[in-house]
């Protein structure tokens, strides 16, 4: 099955960053927006291996250039690729880090692996036949915000949305039991596809960093939307809001 195949990929992917030594560190545009070798070593795997995979499909991917969703991208099979889904806590060695493949067909979401190498849990879906971690069936919480965790991004890249992002953090922490933040927009999203926590909020994620953890998130039951409701666009840039079955109002209106 082609899902089968994209988790062995995206295996063989977290081997390479749990393996990578001192990588070398470039800055891209953007407050502490880091890229290594080793993000673009396993972005080019990626596409290596997935072009044997699916020869049809286009690629879109965080490093080297291709990160512009184009109209072509709209119609047939597209991976949406991050290779590395927080890089900076893979710089510092602060866990954890994942890599993230969405697959669009026809410019909307189908299939989905999200995995972490360093817990070797591995995430996967494909559109309406549910959310799975290691091969195990799973379903968000339940439970109401009051009695959960909730996690948060704080759109480093983005310095015009520090303040609000902030605001909206100390708007919520009264209303869960308490916040975390993880570093990687698709880890927080598959953790409260997971259970873990029950809301994820950010103002400004890029489409590499949705395109697969949204679908693990929607398929667990999960409301996904931007921080207004409104459907991701699977086209670029949003803000996104992640909640889990139990949170039935956006905490933020």
């Amino acid at each position: 099955m082609l899902i089968e195949k994209i988790i062995e990929v995206a295996k063989d992917a977290g081997n390479i960053m749990v393996s990578a030594k001192r990588p070398k560190v470039m800055e891209k545009e953007g407050h502490a927006n880091f890229c290594t070798e080793t993000d673009e070593k396993i972005q080019a795997f990626l596409i290596e291996r997935l072009k044997e995979v699916l020869p049809e499909a286009a690629f879109l991917g965080e490093e080297d250039g291709q990160d512009v969703f184009s109209e072509k991208m709209s119609s047939g099979y597209c991976f949406v690729l991050d290779p590395i889904d927080g890089t900076s806590n893979f710089i510092f060695e602060y866990r954890p880090s994942v890599v993230s493949i969405g697959l669009l067909k026809d410019g909307k979401p189908y299939m989905a692996v999200v995995y972490n190498p360093y817990d070797e849990m591995l995430f996967s879906s494909v559109i309406g036949q549910g959310a799975y971690m290691n091969g195990e069936k799973i379903m968000s919480s339940n439970a109401p915000l009051s009695d959960s965790l909730a996690v948060f991004g704080t759109a480093p890249y983005y310095t015009e949305l520090r303040d609000k992002s902030f605001e909206m953090a100390k708007e919520l922490l009264p209303k869960c039991v308490d916040l975390r933040r993880s570093g990687t927009a698709a880890w927080d999203m598959c953790c409260t596809a997971l259970g873990r926590t029950s809301l994820y909020f950010e103002l400004k994620i890029q489409l590499w960093d949705y395109a697969a953890a949204a679908l693990i998130a929607s398929e667990a039951g999960c409301k996904v939307t931007d921080i207004d409701g409104n459907p991701l666009s699977y086209r670029g840039a949003t803000s996104c809001l992640c909640m889990a079955r139990g949170v039935t109002e956006n905490p933020f209106k």
